[in-house]
C-alpha cells in the first residue's frame, strides 16, 4: 500500500460494506463527519438552500429558527386550536384520518380543562408508538436521517405544530441525537415512518445515535441534558409529511453533482485520449441548437481542454470521433439538465408545506371569489383567544401528493443510463485503431509493451479500464433506469387509492448513481492510460488545465508504474472508485461558464 493515499484505503473498506447485501448493511452504521459543529444556519421555512442542508444533516452544523418563522408556527398551531373551539371539522385533529374523517374525536376548545389532558395523553401515545413505525433494514447513513430532519424543521413553521415540538426537533439536531430510522412501511405519500421515529426520540421512547453511538433515546435526551418533549393538542397531526424523501434527494443532488463533474473532467481526458477532434464542442455548432444546459456543457469541456494538442494541426487525426464520444457532450448535458430540473424542483419541496390540511393565517373571504362561496366559508375561522383575534383558513388538500418530485427523481435516472451508455461505449472505442489510429504497443515498444499484455503478464504497468466491469456496472444501472410501474391499490377502506413509493425511487437513484461513480472510475483508467500513452508519444503535448491536473493527482496515489515486488496498491476498479469518492473533480475545473440558473421550462 506504499502508493496508496490510506484516505482511499478507508474509503474502499467503506465502499465494500455500502454495496454489501442490505441485511449486512444495516448492521454498519456511518456516522457523520461533524467539521461544521462551530456554524449555525437559520431556518426561515422559505430560503433552505442544498449547501445549508448539506452543513447541517451531513457536517454537523447548528439550527436555529428565525423569529418570523417561529411566530408564523405559534400562530398557525394557534388558528387550529381557535378552529376547533367555533366547533369546525378539522381532518386529523377534531375528526379521524383516513376513512375515519368523519368521524368526531373531541368536542369543543382543545385547550380547555377538560379537553386538554386528554389530548395531551393521545399525543403522547402516538408519539411513544412512533418507536415501532416502518419495517425492512435501518437507515445506516446519519446524514439521510438528519436531512430529513432539516427539511422537516423547516417546513413545519407553516404547520399547525406547538413551539415546543419545533424546538425538540432542533434540539435533536443540535445535540446529533439522530433516531434509529427505516424508511419502508408506507405508500411514499407523505406517510413514511421516519416521522414517527424522530416523534418517539423527542418524547425518550425507542432508539437513538448520540454522537454516533447508540443507545436508548432516553439516555440520550439525559446525556445532553434535555427534558422529553410533552407533546401538546395537536402534535400527532403533523407527521405526514415527504420530508424523508426531500431531505434524501437534496443529499442526492449534491452527490450527483460531484459525479457529473467527474464525467466532464474524464470526458476531457478521454478527448485527448483519442486524439478527438474538438469541432463539436465550438460555440457556433451549439448555436444550431439554443438548449441551455447544452450549449453550458459544451462551453465547459472546451475550456478544460483550452490549450491542448488538439488544437493543434495533426494529419494523422480522423475528421470524426465515434459517436459516443462526440454526442458525449449532448448526453452528459442532458444529465445535467436532469439535474437542474431535480434541483429546482426539491428547493421547492423542502421550502414549502405539503400538509394535510393547510393552515393559512390571516386569509380573508375578501382576498379571491373562491373564499368568500358557502363552502370555504365552512372553513374559515373567525379568530379568538386561542388565536390571539387572528383569522384564517383551515383546508383539506391533496399537496402530499410527492409529484412532480417522484417524477424528477426518475427522470434523473434516466438521464443517467443515457449518459452512461455513451460512457461505456467511448470507453470500448480505444480499441480500435480505426480511431486511434495507432496501437499502445507501437508507442511503448522497449518501454512498457502492450498495456493490456503487459497486465496479464504480470508486468509493473497499470492496466487500463476492463470492459467486462464496465459492462455489469451499466447494466445495473441500465435496470434501475426502468421506472417503477404507477401504483393504485385501495387501501384504508378504499380511501387511498394512489401510492408513490418515492423511497424506493430515491433508494433506486442512489443505487444508479454509486453504479454510475464506478463506472466513471473505469474510464478514469482508460482516460489516464490513454494520456500516458499520447504523453510518451510526444513528450511535448498538453491536455487542457483540467484534464493534466485530474491525470497528475490520480497518478500520484495510482501510478502508472507499479512496483514489480509489492504489485497494485489495490485493484485498479476500486482504486479509482475511491479516487473519484473522495476526490471532488471541481477543483480542478476552475471557473468555466456560469450554470444555468432556474429550470428552462418555467421561464
Amino acid at each position: 500500500m506504499a502508493h496508496c493515499d490510506r484516505k482511499l484505503v478507508g474509503l474502499l473498506l467503506a465502499a465494500s460494506v455500502s454495496l454489501a447485501a442490505p441485511a449486512a448493511r444495516a448492521l454498519e452504521y456511518h456516522p457523520i463527519d461533524p467539521t461544521m459543529a462551530d456554524k449555525t444556519v437559520t431556518l426561515t421555512g422559505h430560503d433552505l438552500t442544498i449547501d445549508q442542508l448539506l452543513a447541517i444533516a451531513r457536517y454537523g452544523a447548528k439550527v436555529r429558527i428565525s423569529a418570523e418563522a417561529l411566530q408564523r408556527t405559534a400562530d398557525t398551531h394557534g388558528l387550529m386550536m381557535e378552529a376547533a373551539a367555533e366547533g369546525m371539522p378539522v381532518y386529523l385533529f377534531n375528526r379521524g384520518a383516513g376513512n375515519q374523517r368523519e368521524i368526531v374525536t373531541f368536542e369543543g376548545d382543545p385547550l380547555s380543562p377538560e379537553n386538554r389532558p386528554k389530548l395531551e395523553e393521545k399525543a403522547l401515545t402516538q408519539f411513544r408508538n412512533g418507536a415501532k413505525s416502518g419495517t425492512g433494514g435501518e437507515i445506516a447513513d446519519e446524514d439521510s436521517v438528519r436531512a430529513a430532519m432539516v427539511v422537516r424543521a423547516n417546513t413545519m413553521t407553516y404547520l399547525p405544530a406547538s413551539p415546543g415540538l419545533l424546538q425538540a426537533l432542533v434540539d435533536l439536531l443540535n445535540n446529533r441525537i439522530t433516531p434509529v430510522a427505516r424508511m419502508m412501511g408506507g405508500s411514499g405519500e407523505a406517510d413514511g415512518p421516519m416521522s414517527g421515529n424522530e416523534n418517539a426520540a423527542m418524547v425518550g421512547a425507542g432508539e437513538v445515535y448520540y454522537r454516533g453511538e447508540r443507545m436508548a433515546a432516553a439516555d440520550a435526551l439525559k446525556a445532553a441534558s434535555l427534558t422529553p418533549l410533552q407533546p401538546a393538542p395537536g402534535d400527532g397531526t403533523v407527521s405526514t409529511v415527504n420530508a424523508d424523501v426531500a431531505g434524501q434527494t437534496a443529499l442526492l443532488v449534491a452527490d450527483a453533482q460531484r459525479a457529473l463533474d467527474w464525467a466532464d473532467v474524464i470526458y476531457a481526458m478521454d478527448l485527448n485520449g483519442m486524439n478527438s477532434s474538438t469541432t463539436p464542442l465550438f460555440s457556433t455548432i451549439q448555436a444550431n441548437r439554443p438548449f441551455k444546459w447544452l450549449n453550458w456543457e459544451a462551453g465547459r469541456v472546451l475550456g478544460m481542454i483550452k490549450g491542448s494538442y488538439l488544437f493543434n494541426d495533426d494529419p494523422k487525426r480522423i475528421i470524426q470521433d465515434p459517436e459516443s464520444l462526440r454526442a458525449s457532450a449532448i448526453r452528459q448535458g442532458s444529465a445535467w439538465q436532469a439535474w437542474g430540473h431535480l434541483r429546482d424542483t426539491v428547493v421547492i419541496q423542502m421550502n414549502n408545506s405539503d400538509h394535510n390540511p393547510a393552515v393559512t393565517v390571516g386569509a380573508s373571504p375578501a382576498d379571491s371569489w373562491e373564499l368568500a362561496t358557502p363552502q370555504a366559508m365552512k372553513y374559515y375561522v373567525k379568530g379568538g383567544k386561542n388565536s390571539n383575534g387572528k383569522h384564517g383558513y383551515i383546508f383539506s388538500n391533496a399537496n402530499w401528493d410527492p409529484y412532480p418530485l417522484g417524477n424528477e427523481i426518475e427522470a434523473f435516472t434516466i438521464a443517467l443510463a443515457n449518459m452512461d451508455v455513451a460512457v461505456l461505449m467511448r470507453m470500448d472505442r480505444f480499441s480500435n485503431e480505426f480511431f486511434t489510429v495507432v496501437k499502445p504497443a507501437e508507442v511503448l515498444s522497449g518501454k512498457a509493451g502492450d498495456a493490456e499484455t503487459a497486465a496479464m503478464q504480470g508486468s509493473n504497468y497499470a492496466p487500463p479500464g476492463n470492459a467486462k466491469t464496465a459492462a455489469d456496472l451499466y447494466q445495473q444501472v441500465e435496470i434501475l433506469a426502468n421506472p417503477l410501474p404507477p401504483s393504485g391499490f385501495a387501501l384504508v377502506a378504499t380511501v387511498e387509492d394512489l401510492e408513490a413509493q418515492t423511497h424506493i425511487k430515491v433508494a433506486r437513484v442512489r443505487e444508479a448513481l454509486d453504479a454510475t461513480l464506478q463506472l466513471l472510475g473505469q474510464d478514469l483508467l482508460t482516460g489516464a492510460y490513454w494520456l500516458d500513452v499520447r504523453k510518451t508519444q510526444d513528450p511535448s503535448r498538453n491536455f487542457g488545465g483540467a484534464p493534466t491536473e485530474a491525470w497528475e493527482a490520480f497518478r500520484k496515489v495510482f501510478p502508472w508504474k507499479q512496483d514489480p515486488v509489492q504489485g497494485m496498491p489495490m485493484p485498479p476498479a476500486l482504486a479509482a472508485y475511491a479516487f473519484l469518492k473522495t476526490t471532488p473533480a471541481a477543483g480542478f475545473i476552475g471557473a468555466g461558464p456560469a450554470m444555468p440558473v432556474g429550470d428552462e421550462r418555467t421561464k
